[in-house]
């Protein structure tokens, strides 16, 4: 699944993500008809517009095996938010299956045992964000790390790695002075590890905190994970 963000302000993430699955030896299919997995009007507080773009996805991944994401906030909106924004509706039971077939991932990497390498631009060593969707939702803390070292890279724990860096998807609009100190403070706190860069597995997050690093002078770069990994 391509996500918003990475189809539209940087397609190389979900370029990177198809490269690295297929040198691994995964079959990846992209389905054309795919959009938007309805996040934005779900957390917006709008599950009727959400639950008609929602019908898209399902239509869009019906009879595909595994639905592999690389970002922990759309797996999340699948895995969690579908079973509920499709409960006593028609497609109550694709959403449920399609929830139940979608992946991070660092977690299909894992999951599987693949152990992709890293590529010889990458960083080799970094310091760590943990988005929000994927810790709390997903419960995900320790994939990512494990592919990092999987992947030979240097690991230094960001001080505040559990702290949310103020996107929030809505909340970054309806309180930016709030979400613009956070993500500040998230790109201060990765700067003063002194490592190569800051990886994540949010895209979201990744161009909020680089975006706060740009206008507040902080000398910080950011990548997703799948970049790292992408020879």
């Amino acid at each position: 699944m391509r996500t918003c963000l990475a189809d539209h302000l940087a397609p190389v993430i979900a370029q990177a993500t198809k490269r690295v699955l297929e040198r691994l030896g995964v079959e990846v299919i992209e389905p054309d008809a795919q959009t938007c997995c309805g996040q934005p009007g779900w957390t917006a507080g709008h599950p009727d517009q959400a639950r008609t773009v929602a019908r898209q996805a399902l239509r869009a991944f019906a009879g595909t095996d595994t639905v592999v994401v690389p970002s922990g906030s759309c797996t999340a909106m699948v895995t969690h938010a579908y079973p509920e924004l499709f409960k006593g509706q028609p497609e109550e039971q694709a959403a449920k299956n399609l929830a139940a077939r979608t992946v991070e991932f660092t977690q299909f990497l894992r999951r599987h045992n693949l152990t992709p390498a890293a590529s010889p631009n990458a960083p080799k060593h970094v310091t760590y964000h943990d988005s929000c969707h994927m810790l709390r939702l997903l419960g995900e803390r320790e994939t990512p790390r494990e592919v990092l070292a999987d992947a030979g890279v240097e690991l230094t724990e960001l001080g505040d790695s559990t702290v949310c860096c103020g996107f929030g998807g809505a909340f970054s609009m309806a309180f930016p002075e709030v979400s613009g100190a956070l993500g500040e403070q998230k790109a201060r706190s990765a700067a003063a590890t002194d490592t190569d860069a800051l990886i994540g597995c949010d895209l979201s997050c990744l161009m909020h905190i680089a975006g706060r690093a740009r206008r507040t002078g902080v000398e910080l770069k950011v990548r997703h994970i799948v970049e790292v990994l992408d020879a």
